[in-house]
């Protein structure tokens, strides 16, 4: 819990350092260092912490419209600092006049959530309701959070992903296995490479890696790091996965997982039994593995 909370303070001191293009140990927090916005942030840590949360999903962010006044006099919205703390995360302004976001919201919100988009699939156990002193018109200022269980890969619903490509010429094939290694612990969607024909009439790879819009500039800078390109490209695309889940048939030769796909209507798209299980058991049986395979798909 402190460790998150720090880690949120330190955002906020690098968002306000670039600001003001100043060294970090010299940054003044103005409001975000008053009592409350300490009250937020490590009461927000320890809430997380206390009510068990593995992982934390939110919708695109609210700016609001219109100027607000801070330290430094009248500012539109979203102000310098919210909009640096906002890097990377979907936000958007709408119809409501007035500041939704403080750099105290965005600090918390961008440091917590691994994800931006709708409701995922899941099933809700708990609902909470936090409300503002504020009045809008015709607009709640109420914060609303779900707790609940992901339903398998309830997480895989439509969403915006990043797409970032490199040609490289003179990298080698070991490095190319590190890359991907990496790239897929440090949470990368998935990553391959495709042969090229390069200028001068060289074979290259074109390296393509998805990922989270918020993990782009980290991916970016493990490619550089990683790799001999001197650029990239990258764009948002939209994904859509089936819903997968998995099942245990009984087989003759022993019990087999079976994953199951299914489309937004909740019709089974694809089976497909576990290849390792399957292999297992016909090495066990002395049996074809497409036997085994025929088995599982039956059952």
């Amino acid at each position: 819990m402190k460790t998150r909370a720090l880690e949120i303070f330190q955002r906020i001191g690098e968002a306000e350092s670039r600001i003001h293009n100043i060294p970090l140990e010299t940054v003044h927090f103005h409001e975000v260092g008053a009592i409350d916005s300490i009250v937020d942030i490590v009461g927000a840590c320890i809430a997380i912490e206390a009510l068990g949360i593995e992982r934390v999903v939110s919708s695109p962010i609210h700016v609001g419209s219109g100027t607000f006044k801070c330290a430094h006099g009248t500012y539109p919205v979203p102000g310098p600092a919210t909009a640096a703390l906002l890097r990377g995360v979907p936000s958007y302004s709408g119809e409501i006049i007035g500041e939704l976001a403080t750099p105290t919201g965005a600090a918390i919100v961008a440091n917590l959530t691994v994800d931006f988009r709708p409701l995922p699939l899941m099933k809700i156990e708990r609902v909470g309701y936090g409300a503002g002193t504020k009045d809008f018109a015709k607009f709640p200022n109420v914060l609303r959070a779900f707790i609940g269980e992901l339903v398998d890969d309830g997480d895989a619903t439509p969403e915006t992903v990043t797409v970032i490509e490199a040609t490289i010429d003179d990298l080698s094939g070991e490095v190319f296995g590190h890359l991907m290694e990496r790239a897929l612990e440090e949470g990368a969607l998935d990553i391959f490479y495709q042969p090229v024909q390069m200028k001068k009439n060289r074979p290259g790879v074109l390296l393509t890696l998805l990922c989270r819009n918020r993990d782009r500039e980290r991916m970016a800078q493990l490619i550089f790091t990683e790799t001999t390109t001197v650029g990239i490209r990258y764009r948002e695309e939209r994904r859509q996965i089936l819903v997968r889940h998995k099942e245990t048939v009984d087989t003759p030769y022993g019990p087999i997982t079976v994953k199951i796909s299914c489309d937004s209507a909740g019709r089974v798209v694809t089976r497909h039994p576990e290849f390792e299980e399957c292999r297992q058991a016909a090495q066990a049986h002395n049996v074809a593995l497409r036997v085994v395979q025929l088995a599982a798909m039956k059952s």
